[in-house]
């Protein structure tokens, strides 16, 4: 059982300290603040599912289990609560025409994707582990690492366009009442802006009789979870596969983003060293919950939001999170009462979450004040992303490859084919790092040789 030393007097952080992880306040504390973490990571993870077509409460249950195995996996050192990714997202779609799974065939099947996907990221852990991240910076550099992040949710625009038609109104007061949370709170009630949303654009849909309940008057309030095993032996589970390893990019841009973010946040530069750690525990939770029924999982940062407002990182909330969101999983109706959500709602609040996707991408290139004054950055990011707007595809024979497939081998090969054909001619075309001011947008660098 871990342990944890008590952070001052357990009931209040001085200015400028921080509850590391290995403290923790008095656990009247520690509970309320776990508790909070459950509402924050709450509002996207329950969108997955229904989106995929994946079990709520199998997801739920994951979750939280996956959480428990991470702080396990990593030690105890390193906070962090494991949602549901989004970028499985469109993949998972794929097994149905680019909508929620319908048939228990079509969950099966997409399971396997999700299991290997899992099994693959844990591989690249142990890889970190041994050599370090390097490889994973040249590998993907800022301006790849964004135009990857964003491409998955500029692809699944249409999806959001979707379900925002079915119920205009509804998704309008649900977009509306996200994007004026955002602004009109501070702090933690600012950073569940979706969530709140959501409630509000359901009390709407529910009052205006487009909400109908008889499921959950059906459903009991306490049972297992729905459990399912991945279809290992239908190739049509596999054929899709290449379309998942993209998404292995984004999780390790995640987690290696989300232990950065902990360790410059506690002012703790060791936690650096949890990153192979962190890359396997998520790959294995993936795994685990790809075996059973649940969705694939990521580093949340909502979490990191509530800890930067409450200034506690302790890894003893995240374990109370965890054990929360499995309770919750053991709840059919609670699982009846999200599966109640109308499209419209979905379709407003994935207006605002597929877009956030998109500006993370953008604040990567921000944050690493990419260039784009050097035309392999312009097209690098340019042709993915009309690549993913536009939806290409190509078939090979069985094997159908999706936009973000096609986007990401397109991001690879225009930056480093292009930085190594620019470099070699001296044409000052190539990605010359970072760089303060805003260049043209056109013509010639200043500095070309």
């Amino acid at each position: 059982m871990p342990v944890w030393t008590l952070h001052g007097d357990g009931r209040t952080v001085a200015p400028g300290a921080v509850v590391k992880p290995g403290e923790r306040l008095a656990w009247p504390a520690t509970i309320a603040i776990g508790a909070q973490h459950v509402v924050a990571m709450f509002g996207a993870t329950f969108l997955v599912p229904i989106l995929t077509g994946f079990p709520v409460t199998t997801t739920l249950f994951f979750s939280g289990v996956g959480t428990l195995l991470f702080l396990l996996l990593t030690r105890n050192r390193l906070p962090s609560y494991l949602g549901s990714s989004f970028a499985f997202i469109a993949p998972i779609q794929a097994y149905n025409g680019g909508k929620a799974l319908e048939t228990t065939e079509q969950i099966t099947q997409a399971m396997v994707s999700v299991a290997v996907t899992g099994v693959l990221l844990a591989l690249v852990g142990l890889l970190v582990q041994r050599v370090g991240t390097r490889w994973i910076e040249r590998l993907m550099p800022p301006v790849v690492a964004g135009a990857i992040v964003a491409l998955i949710g500029l692809n699944l625009a249409p999806a959001a366009w979707n379900n925002f038609s079915q119920q205009p109104a509804v998704a309008t007061v649900t977009l509306a009442a996200i994007i004026l949370f955002s602004v009109l709170f501070r702090g933690f009630l600012g950073r569940i802006s979706i969530f709140l949303g959501v409630l509000v654009g359901y009390v709407f849909a529910a009052i205006t009789g487009e909400v109908h309940f008889e499921a959950v008057a059906a459903a009991s309030w306490v049972g297992l979870p729905e459990f399912h095993f991945p279809a290992f032996g239908d190739p049509a589970s596999w054929s899709l596969l290449p379309i998942f390893l993209p998404v292995i990019l984004v999780l390790i841009a995640e987690n290696v983003g989300h232990v950065r973010g902990v360790a410059t946040m506690t002012g703790d530069p060791g936690i650096n060293r949890s990153t192979g750690r962190a890359l396997t525990a998520d790959g294995v939770a993936s795994a685990l919950a790809g075996l059973f029924g649940g969705s694939a999982t990521t580093t949340y940062g909502e979490n990191i939001g509530v800890m930067a407002a409450t200034r506690v990182y302790s890894t003893a909330a995240y374990w109370v999170a965890g054990a929360f969101a499995i309770l919750l999983s053991f709840s059919p109706a609670f699982g009846a009462v999200i599966n109640t959500i109308p499209a419209g709602v979905i379709g407003g609040a994935t207006t605002a979450l597929y877009g956030l996707i998109g500006v993370i991408g953008i604040k990567i290139w921000v944050d690493n004040q990419v260039d784009f004054s050097r035309p392999v950055n312009q097209y690098t990011v340019a042709v993915a992303f009309v690549i993913a707007i536009a939806g290409f595809t190509m078939n090979l024979g069985t094997l159908t490859f999706s936009a973000i497939v096609l986007g990401t081998v397109a991001a690879l090969v225009i930056y480093h084919g292009g930085n190594a054909i620019a470099r070699a001619r001296k044409t000052g075309a190539d990605d010359g790092g970072p760089i303060v001011p805003i260049g043209q947008l056109g013509g010639d660098p200043e500095n070309a040789a």
